[in-house]
């Protein structure tokens, strides 16, 4: 890596990839870790002091805020990748007009849609067949995480500007906060204060605000170490720039939101069979996290990595950068497998009391096996369709992956062929190979051996 000390920034165009990816994945990876074991914390304290029914309204609530956050990540994650490429070309007199341009744009995204989801709340849960049991409990969640978008969307602003940059380690710091003020609230307003769902979601913003005021402090006083210039007057909508946002982050968001979408959709028709139906899906997606965490955080390093090579014209360290995320993955992902499938029972008892729970959880196990396998495949191959900034490739892949493929396959196993909530839930983990079909179709293209898509001269 070459650099000074004094610079945030992180030269990924050569050296050891191994090496590399894994400092920079590590702290993403400790900061996802953090993460999920706050988010599980949510659901593991309310399961256990509310049972199946504040199971339900927590992850009922939680899929509606990741709807609206995965629809922001989308543009987070382009403005990571454009700022990767910028560095990359040598090009940092535009990095500084590039995160004026984004933050002005993520505080419209959050009045937007905080003032849209708490207006349309109660005919957002009608639309996801709230089971009439847990309908308070998810309002209650809804309500107060929806008031927190910013919080939220503040927070991943920051540290996405940070990952372009090559710069992982404070991200995890700030995250590392955020998980312990959480995991504290959690104990306080739900085991002892008995706030329920309410608490939870108080606990959740609450935290995320701390980290956001954390980053947003950092950020402004280590300026000097960014390794360009921005100043006040960066921060507005510069038209070129926000012109490369919106191509990139568009397609990147409807790839993000839409998969939430299609996942909200066949989660509505799994409600309507109750709340035992609706707590194994919820407590199956914590399990299925866990080995996304070590995909999230390689597939984020790597479409850092990926974008700073093609910017840098590297092109040949892109495949290898590619096979390092899938060993990675691989190796972390099986071994996460062959656990839980030796101990199922046990894992899904973590998250409450109720044992009706336990004959619906085997049912699951297959469809969480091809979820598992389909975790090894999305993380080389969305790290590169995401660090080339191929805004059709992603805008392919979003419609494919969540449309066609999850929200067609669940409406024809489950609708069709009368496979009922086992269908949607096939559905939806065979939908998991589509960046990978996809990705290999314009890996081997070639097409993708261009900075076009960000770089302007």
């Amino acid at each position: 890596m070459t650099g000074t000390k004094k610079e945030l920034i992180t030269d990924f165009t050569n050296g050891n990839i191994w090496k590399q990816l894994i400092v920079f994945a590590a702290p993403l990876f400790l900061g996802n870790l953090l993460q999920m074991v706050y988010n599980m914390v949510d659901m593991i304290i309310v399961g256990r002091v509310l049972g199946n029914v504040g199971i339900s309204g927590v992850s009922i609530g939680g899929d509606i805020t990741h709807f609206f956050t995965m629809l922001v990540m989308g543009f987070s994650n382009a403005a990571s990748v454009i700022i990767s490429q910028l560095i990359g070309a040598k090009k940092r007199n535009k990095v500084g007009q590039m995160i004026g341009t984004y933050s002005v744009f993520l505080l419209i995204c959050a009045v937007v849609m905080t003032s849209g989801g708490l207006i349309f709340r109660d005919s957002i849960l009608n639309a996801m067949n709230t089971p009439i049991e847990c309908y308070d409990y998810a309002m209650s969640y809804c309500i107060v995480t929806l008031s927190g978008l910013f919080f939220i969307f503040g927070y991943n602003a920051v540290s996405a500007i940070l990952r372009g940059l090559g710069d992982s380690k404070h991200p995890f710091l700030f995250i590392a906060v955020a998980s312990v003020v959480n995991i504290v609230l959690d104990i306080v307003f739900v085991m002892f204060w008995n706030f329920g769902t309410l608490g939870a979601a108080l606990a959740t913003v609450i935290s995320q605000a701390v980290s956001f005021i954390w980053a947003l402090i950092f950020l402004i006083r280590k300026k000097e170490r960014l390794g360009f210039e921005i100043t006040r007057k960066d921060f507005r909508i510069e038209k070129q720039m926000f012109g490369t946002l919106i191509k990139l982050g568009v397609p990147m968001a409807i790839k993000q939101a839409s998969i939430s979408l299609s996942k909200l959709f066949i989660n509505s028709f799994i409600n309507q069979y109750g709340l035992v139906y609706t707590a194994v899906s919820g407590v199956s997606n914590k399990i299925i996290n866990i080995p996304m965490l070590v995909s999230n955080s390689v597939n984020t390093a790597g479409s850092s990595m990926v974008g700073q090579n093609i910017g840098a014209e590297e092109y040949k360290r892109v495949p290898k950068i590619m096979t390092v995320i899938g060993i990675i993955t691989g190796i972390f992902t099986i071994i996460m497998l062959v656990f839980v499938l030796i101990f199922p029972a046990q894992i899904y008892m973590i998250f409450t009391t109720d044992e009706s729970i336990i004959p619906v959880a085997m049912e699951y196990m297959p469809i969480l096996v091809i979820n598992f396998i389909t975790v090894i495949f999305r993380a080389p191959f969305n790290a590169f369709i995401n660090g080339t900034a191929n805004y059709k490739v992603n805008f392919l892949v979003a419609i494919l992956d969540a449309f066609v493929a999850r929200v067609g396959l669940g409406l024809l196993l489950g609708g069709a062929f009368g496979l009922e909530y086992f269908g949607y839930w096939l559905g939806d983990a065979l939908s998991g190979f589509m960046p990978m079909i996809i990705g290999t179709i314009y890996l081997l293209s070639g097409k993708w051996k261009t900075r076009k898509y960000v770089i302007k001269d």
